[in-house]
Parts: structure tokens; sequence; C-alpha cells
């Protein structure tokens, strides 16, 4: 088994990739991300799509949140660590379990999911998103993103990624913009530990 098999199987485990992220980005990355981007604010509806083990939930305020993952093994995790504090469902990028709240949503969160999905299956879960949002709601997307100049070890982290549909930002932007009109763009560098390239997405009507 390869370094990248092996640290792959790592962090499907919910321990292994909560320490790696700590690890390479820690608080700043999710302070950063929330306060200039996602702004969550007090009692606000919130679908994280794709949420992981739910460490999101940190860093919110009380909020009305579901949180939406195809591992059993996050969301076991998930329900372990926060489940008074939301509802957490194991299911692929689809409204089924969701059907009676569309357009409900303030919020809508993809932190680190798009560049796992082939074309097809993005173009899911952004219909999912704005299905799910208000007329006034937003989507905020969060990815390992390619650029031209990028530094080799930025480079090489991206290409052994996981996700084996990283993008670059007009790549990422044409996928939003088919459901959604408006969408902000923003490329950071800073919110590792390591060279990387970050781009994030505030996708709205």
């Amino acid at each position: 088994m390869s370094l990248i098999d092996k640290l792959s199987k790592v962090l499907s485990l919910p321990a292994g990739y909560r320490l790696l992220r700590g690890v390479v980005g820690g608080e700043k990355l999710w302070q950063t991300y929330l306060a200039d981007y996602v702004k969550p604010a007090r009692g606000d509806k919130v679908l994280d799509i794709g949420c992981g083990p739910a460490d999101v939930l940190n860093y919110l305020p009380q909020v009305d949140y579901t949180g939406l993952d195809h591992s059993p093994e996050y969301i076991d995790s998930a329900v372990a660590r926060f489940g008074s504090r939301g509802r957490f469902l194991c299911n692929d990028v689809s409204l089924a379990a969701l059907e009676q709240e569309q357009g409900t949503f303030n919020l809508a969160l993809a932190t680190g999911v798009i560049h796992h999905l082939n074309d097809q299956q993005a173009a899911d879960l952004f219909a999912l998103a704005r299905r799910a949002l208000r007329p006034d709601g937003r989507l905020i997307t969060f990815d390992g993103c390619f650029e031209p100049e990028q530094p080799s070890i930025a480079k090489w982290m991206l290409n052994n990624d996981r996700g084996k549909f990283v993008r670059t930002r007009p790549e990422y932007e044409r996928l939003a913009s088919a459901a959604f009109p408006k969408v902000e763009c923003h490329l950071r560098r800073d919110l590792l530990r390591i060279p990387y390239t970050h781009l994030i997405m505030l996708c709205g009507r």
C-alpha cells in the first residue's frame, strides 16, 4: 500500500480526519472561513452538505443545523459528539430526506466537498443547495484549487488529494453558475501551515 493510500485510509476515519486538519490548518482555517465568508448568525437554519464529522459545530453559534454525509462513520461520530446540537443524515447528494423543507434554509455549506465530485455529481449538489435555500439564502463552498505558477508543494498536495476532481477557478465557477446567477470567488493561499490554494465561492440568486 502506498503512502497516499495509507493516508486516505486514515482520513476515512473521523479521528484521522480531525487530526490532519488540526495539524495543517488548526483554528485559523475554521475561524477565517466562518468569520470572513460564511458569517453565520444565531438562529440560522443551516444545511451542511458533506458535513463529515461536523467539526464546524465547534465554531458555529446556536443554529438549526442539519448535517448530510454519505459516510456512516462520519455521521456516527457527529451524532456521538454533537447529537443535541443538530440533525445528522446519512445520505448521498439528494433532498429525499428534506423534501418538506425546500426553500427554508438560510445557509448551505459544502466545505471540502466539490473536489470529490465529478461534474454531474457537483451539478446535483448545486441543484440540491438551490432548492433547499430561501430566495435570499447563500451557498458557500470551500475546495482546493489549481492555479498558474502554483508552488510545487501545493500542486503535489492537490494532485494527491483524496478528491480526484480538483479544478481551476473557472471550472468551479462554471459549475456553480449553472445553478446560481451570483457567484463570488475568493482565492486564499494563507489558510494552512503549508503552501496550498483554496477557492471559496459564495453563491446566491
